[in-house]
């Protein structure tokens, strides 16, 4: 099973830097494959990491195109926020995810905080159908109880009205898991230096 590893992130930071300074992207330095991915950018502002996008795939991709999309669709496309510019790129902080164990869940309840991501689907009482999902890592990240986590899936689908116990009990959850590896830009830049000589072009310090 291919886990997400260091050097698909460099590849992502590549990717995104890249973008601003129009040079070739280098060869991805991981193994080919075809899996489920999210690429995910957060601003690490007075030490805490703040969501700049987040954006992946539920459906196995071929990861050396799959990372080189998402790294630009999360970081430049995420309807959620403003794209990201080239002199936030010192601050990020990138983690990429490889899907895997897709699994249907017995109810609503049935999957670990921390362990389990989920896809939701459902029909709301207008009888639209919505769907969402979150990775494993944020019902933890966020402190969120199951069912906490279950509401914010609702709403994060697009559905407003009231949450209840029935609504809750009516949701297919497909859980999942996931391996993930995070680095910041600084420790992108140190692993630069030392495996091709050179810094990036978007240095240590802002680039306006």
């Amino acid at each position: 099973m291919v886990s997400a590893n260091k050097e698909m992130v460099v590849y992502c930071f590549d990717t995104l830097v890249a973008h601003y300074t129009s040079e070739l992207v280098p060869p991805p330095a991981f193994d080919e494959g075809q899996h489920p991915l999210f690429v995910t950018w957060k601003k690490v502002v007075g030490g805490e990491p703040r969501l700049r996008g987040c954006i992946g795939t539920l459906e196995a991709r071929c990861l050396f195109n799959g990372f080189k999309d998402y790294a630009l669709t999360s970081a430049l496309r995420d309807r959620r926020f403003p794209p990201i510019q080239a002199r936030e790129i010192p601050y990020l902080e990138c983690t990429v995810s490889i899907l895997t164990d897709y699994e249907p869940a017995a109810n609503y309840l049935d999957w670990e905080v921390g362990k389990h991501g989920m896809i939701m689907e459902f029909s709301d009482p207008d009888n639209t159908r919505r769907s969402a999902t979150y990775l494993p890592e944020v019902a933890a990240q966020e402190g969120w109880t199951k069912t906490e986590t279950i509401d914010s899936l609702m709403r994060k689908s697009g559905y407003m009205g009231p949450i209840t116990e029935s609504l809750r009990k009516r949701v297919r959850i497909t859980r999942y898991q996931s391996t993930l590896y995070t680095m910041h830009y600084s420790d992108y830049v140190t692993f630069v230096k030392k495996t091709r000589g050179a810094a990036p072009l978007i240095g240590t310090r802002p680039y306006h």
